[in-house]
Formats: structure tokens, C-alpha cells, sequence
């Protein structure tokens, strides 16, 4: 066997075994042998590197047989951390999470302007701030995922942020100036999708994920990957035309989908109907006390939700399609309806549902794209207990 065989080959085993450790927890190396179908001289000397780089640890697990106490082997989540950022319109979102994609801090800075130097010196302090927390660990802030509203190509250009009017702007490359840490920059919607991988839906290899409120993205996963097209660019469902002549939009079109199925859209006209700004919690409120003009204003944004929904799923027939929308959240009666619209007789997917990630997907997605690129694996499942 070729000597680089010998190390792709190692490299592999090196992935399935972490993967294995994260996604059961906790694990004996009798049992990874058994999942990974591994022998146990190659679980040995492997877990031996993994020791010896602090990537993981022994413990011994409760036992209340006779015979010796199983030595468990699992993450060590102490040993750095990855920072995930939102890059919104009228906010960033900053979270760090440890190396299991626990979060142990958020925190959410107030844009004033869309200014993009300023912007990005913002960015470069919130940065240098958090890799000093994380200076003790043995490898630090790991890496740093920005989320992008907006056209994101393939080498990592910024090539156009609509509510911004950013275009092409290089972010990776003018932190990387500043921060001698990696920085990846990806479409926020894909970040959603691959939190719900990750994080919720284990094993949908086909998932879509619709982000709903500044705007509308969409972030594919087909086979387990993103579905990305030739320059970067699939996935901008939010601007595909669903009213002829319709709104003008931030893009240069006419009646693209997120001007009537965006929640920035539909508070734009409730705060208009009512005359005040309103909060989801007034929303609730509202249909709670089953408001007329409030229902009927919803009812019209669902069917403006169903009319992309059917063109997306024609185009993807996904296994999951998952909604991320706190006002969906907020109407119970919403999902329903919207699945009633779904009536195509050539219109296919296996299940429909609103995120419980929220606003949290696109920087818990961010984090886990980050540990997944410093682990060097090929899967990322991760299971967040409530206690965690």
C-alpha cells in the first residue's frame, strides 16, 4: 500500500471516530469498534492521538456489576472554542460556543449605520475581544463563521448585500488582515440549514431551510451537502418573482417573493394597519383576541408563504423543509393552513415543520460549520440537552 493511501486512510478513521464519540457522547472503545466496524488496534492507537491532543477524554462511567468500571471516552469541550456571527441588517449576533457547539455566550450589537469600514472595524474588535477570553484553552478560538445576508460566491466574496448595498466586498480577506484567525464567510440561510442538520435532523439528507425575516433565504442540503450552483449563488428564492410588476425591490425586480413573504413585510403592513410599531408579542395578543383585520392580514401572507413554497418544493422535493419564522411560531394555526395550500398533485416532501432553533440557527450553525472544519469530519451530529 502506498504511504499516502496508509494516511488518506488514517485520516478517515480519524473522522468517523470523532464523529462517532460526539454523536453518542460518551463511548467505550469496545463499542466504537462495534459502530465503526474498526478493529481494535486501530480504535487504540487513534484514540491514543486523540488523548494525547487533548481532543478528547476518559472517564469512567457509573457501574454496579461485578468486573472492572468501563473507561468512557468522550469530546473534550474545554479544549476551544468557535465564534459564530450574524451579520443582519440593523444588527450582528456574536456567539461562542465551546467545542461541542454549546453556546456559552451571545451577545447582539445594534448596527447604526450600514457603513461597511465601520462595519467590519465593529466586527475586527467583537473578534480580538473574544479570542483573548478564549486564549487559556488549549487551541483557543478555533476558527470564525460569518453569516451573510446576502450572495456569497464560492471563494468566499461578498458579492452583493441588498438592505446593506454591499457589493463585492472582500470580509474574509479585510479581517484576516487584522486577526491572524480563520474566517469563513457563508450565506446565513445555508448556516440555518446546517444547524438543522446538525442540531435537529440527524439524518435528513435532504433539507431545506427557510429563513423568513429580514428577507427570505433559503439554504439547501442535498446528500448532506450544500447545494451551492456554478458561481455560489442557488438558493436566492427570496428574489424569485412571484407578482408580476409587482413591489419594486433592493435587487432591481419587481414582485420578488420576500417583499410579501418576509416578516419584515408583513409588520411593515401590520404596523401600518394599527398605525404603531408592533412586537411579536402584541402579534400574539392580536390573534389571541382573534383581531379581524389581523387574522385576514395573516391569512394573505400565508398564501403569498404557500406560492414560493410550491415553486421551491417542485424544484427540490425535499425530505425536510424546515420554516424559520417566530411569527409562524406565534400563529399555531398557521402551519396548518399553510400545508392546506400545498395541494399539488406533483408537489412532494416528507415533512413541513417551524424551526425551534429561531433566530439562534444561523450563529449555532456558524459554530457547528466552524467545529466541523477544525475536527476534519465528515458528519456533525450534535444533541443539545435542555440542561446543557
Amino acid at each position: 500500500m502506498a504511504t499516502g493511501d496508509a494516511a488518506y486512510i488514517k485520516k478517515i478513521n480519524r473522522s468517523l471516530i470523532i464523529s462517532k464519540i460526539i454523536e453518542e457522547g460518551m463511548i467505550s472503545r469496545a463499542d466504537l469498534s462495534k459502530i465503526t466496524n474498526l478493529t481494535r488496534a486501530t480504535i487504540s492507537v487513534q484514540v491514543a492521538d486523540l488523548l494525547d491532543e487533548e481532543l478528547i477524554v476518559e472517564s469512567q462511567q457509573e457501574h454496579h456489576t461485578v468486573g472492572r468500571k468501563p473507561i468512557m471516552l468522550s469530546l473534550n469541550r474545554t479544549a476551544g472554542n468557535a465564534l459564530g456571527i450574524d451579520l443582519d441588517y440593523k444588527h450582528i449576533t456574536f456567539t461562542l460556543a465551546d467545542l461541542g457547539g454549546i453556546p456559552i455566550q451571545t451577545d447582539v450589537i445594534e448596527l447604526t449605520n450600514s457603513h461597511y469600514h465601520e462595519v467590519v472595524a465593529l466586527i475586527v474588535t467583537q473578534i480580538k475581544k473574544y479570542a483573548a477570553q478564549c486564549s487559556d484553552s488549549r487551541y483557543g478560538l478555533i476558527g470564525v463563521v460569518i453569516g451573510i445576508h446576502g450572495i456569497v460566491s464560492k471563494n468566499e466574496m461578498v458579492d452583493f448585500v441588498p438592505q446593506h448595498k454591499w457589493e463585492n466586498k472582500n470580509v474574509k480577506g479585510d479581517l484576516e488582515k487584522e486577526i491572524n484567525i480563520q474566517i469563513q464567510i457563508e450565506n446565513n440561510a445555508n448556516l440555518c440549514s446546517f444547524a438543522e442538520k446538525v442540531f435537529r435532523h440527524h439524518h435528513s439528507e435532504n433539507l431545506l431551510s427557510i429563513s423568513m425575516y429580514s428577507g427570505i433565504g433559503l439554504g439547501v442540503l442535498i446528500a448532506g451537502e450544500f447545494l451551492k450552483g456554478f458561481h455560489g449563488y442557488a438558493g436566492e428564492m427570496g428574489h424569485m418573482i412571484i407578482i408580476p410588476d409587482g413591489k419594486p425591490c433592493n435587487c432591481g425586480n419587481l414582485g420578488c417573493w420576500e417583499l410579501y413573504a418576509s416578516e419584515a413585510s408583513f409588520f411593515s403592513q401590520l404596523n401600518e394597519l394599527h398605525q404603531k410599531e408592533l412586537t411579536y408579542e402584541d402579534v400574539q395578543n392580536l390573534i389571541r383576541n382573534q383581531d379581524p383585520s389581523t387574522i385576514h392580514l395573516l391569512d394573505q401572507y400565508i398564501k403569498y408563504v404557500a406560492i414560493g413554497l410550491n415553486n421551491v418544493i417542485n424544484l427540490l422535493n425535499p425530505e425536510t423543509l424546515v420554516l424559520n419564522s417566530e411569527l409562524l411560531k406565534s400563529y399555531p394555526a398557521g402551519i396548518d393552513k399553510l400545508k392546506s395550500c400545498l395541494t399539488s398533485s406533483v408537489s412532494h416532501y416528507n415533512e413541513l415543520l417551524v424551526s425551534d432553533l429561531g433566530k439562534d440557527a444561523a450563529v449555532m450553525g456558524a459554530c457547528a460549520f466552524s467545529i466541523k472544519h477544525f475536527l476534519g469530519v465528515q458528519k456533525l451530529n450534535i444533541t443539545i440537552n435542555n440542561e446543557s
